[in-house]
């Protein structure tokens, strides 16, 4: 079970998860790209037929000739690749779905010669495409939050080795990266993600047992695919993108704070060691923090509507960790390490799935996935195939106590 003193995350040799820029970025302070508009940067689609692919698509497509698209892959989406394809005709085509379409895929990334990916895969799938990315040398610009809750140290130093910088996509950690380029490190007491609360930000625990799929996906401010909005409910989602951080910035979870925001206008906060704070704020659009993983912060021309502040109010408010108790247990989890991140994710990622298939209550997200964490998952892993084979057995154990099969 989760030790009661943990306190941290595990990672701690030269500061395991900073998005060190690499020595070739042509900003040393930036953690974004500073693209060479010279020529155009050939870029790999994964997940295309997603929310984050299509929005990626739509700001490829609006930036001109500073990309060529070499490559567009799906799950099992064969029309909707097509459709993407289609628009990007010269771009290799790949469906991903099933062991042999995985090796399709990983074989396809490594042979495309893209100098940067857009991970928009959806869960656990998308961990081994971005370790595919990274080994290959290109920077990744990472949607995929799982990739660092289950394998943050091992993605990290492999990028480290290969040169490969790992740029956030998640509009949170796109406002950190910016804010602490601006700000610096040093002089930051605390990160501060801030939080939708999802639809159910104001239901009670009874209301809450008799959620049916259809009522938490309709997200009030975010359109995003099912996996991400049933999270977005449950808090779940913001859950992974502590752990996120932690990893990505090398802050340590106490220094991350939550709060809940139902407009999704202020996208992430730093709290400076004086008490001034600082944010960024701007329309709720996937597109914005694309833009900026592909072209940098500052860059003229995101296809983003300007955020107007007549008649704009905001709310802050802090979360109720008795009615989201997902949220806590990320927190246990990145304190604790080892694979207790690699578990939780697992465990909700099983317990979501039957939520969808009608086969677990709304309710049963979260009691599932606090029973997993309640095991030992505190051996550190050394390779990609532990954390995998511990993916595998949470999975396994989380169905067994819903008493469902996919």
């Amino acid at each position: 079970m989760i030790p009661a003193n943990a306190t941290r995350i595990a990672n701690k040799a030269d500061g395991n998860g900073m998005m060190h820029p690499p020595p070739h970025t042509s900003s040393p302070d930036s953690r974004f790209p500073i693209p060479d508009p010279s020529s155009p940067r050939r870029i790999a689609i994964l997940g295309a037929t997603g929310s984050i692919g299509r929005s990626a698509m739509d700001v490829i497509r609006q930036a001109g000739d500073a990309f060529e698209v070499v490559l567009v892959s799906a799950g099992s989406d064969a029309k909707g690749l097509d459709e993407a394809g289609a628009l990007f005709p010269r771009a290799g085509r790949v469906l991903g779905a099933g062991a042999d379409g995985r090796r399709r895929l990983l074989d396809a990334i490594a042979g495309c010669g893209a100098e940067i990916a857009v991970n928009g895969i959806a869960g656990a799938a998308g961990l081994e495409p971005s370790m595919a990315v990274i080994e290959t040398g290109a920077d990744l610009a990472l949607a995929n939050k799982e990739t660092l809750v289950m394998a943050g140290d091992i993605a990290l130093a492999r990028a480290r080795a290969t040169g490969s910088r790992v740029i956030p996509v998640d509009s949170e950690h796109s406002a950190i990266g910016a804010l602490l380029d601006a700000h610096g490190t040093d002089g930051v007491d605390e990160i501060i993600l801030t939080a939708s609360g999802g639809p159910f930000r104001n239901s009670s625990m009874e209301e809450m047992a008799r959620v049916t799929p259809g009522d938490a996906l309709a997200h009030p401010t975010w359109s995003m695919g099912a996996k991400i909005s049933i999270d977005s409910a449950t808090m779940a989602n913001k859950g992974l993108e502590v752990i996120e951080a932690a990893r990505l910035f090398a802050f340590p979870p106490e220094k991350i704070k939550v709060v809940v925001h139902p407009q999704s206008v202020v996208h992430s906060m730093v709290r400076m060691k004086d008490g001034a704070v600082y944010a960024q704020l701007s329309n709720p659009d996937m597109r914005l923090p694309i833009f900026h993983a592909l072209l940098g912060h500052g860059a003229a021309g995101a296809p983003v509507a300007r955020l107007e502040f007549g008649g704009l109010t905001l709310g802050f408010f802090p979360p109720d960790a008795e009615r989201f108790p997902l949220l806590p247990l990320a927190y246990a989890a990145v304190s604790a390490g080892g694979l207790y991140p690699c578990a939780y994710n697992a465990a909700n990622e099983e317990a979501v799935a039957a939520f969808l298939a009608g086969r677990a209550g709304f309710l049963d997200i979260a009691r599932v996935t606090g029973y997993i964490m309640e095991m030992d998952w505190g051996r550190v892993p050394a390779s990609l195939p532990e954390v995998l084979e511990a993916d595998a057995r949470a999975r396994d154990l989380a169905a067994k106590e819903l008493g469902w099969r996919r």
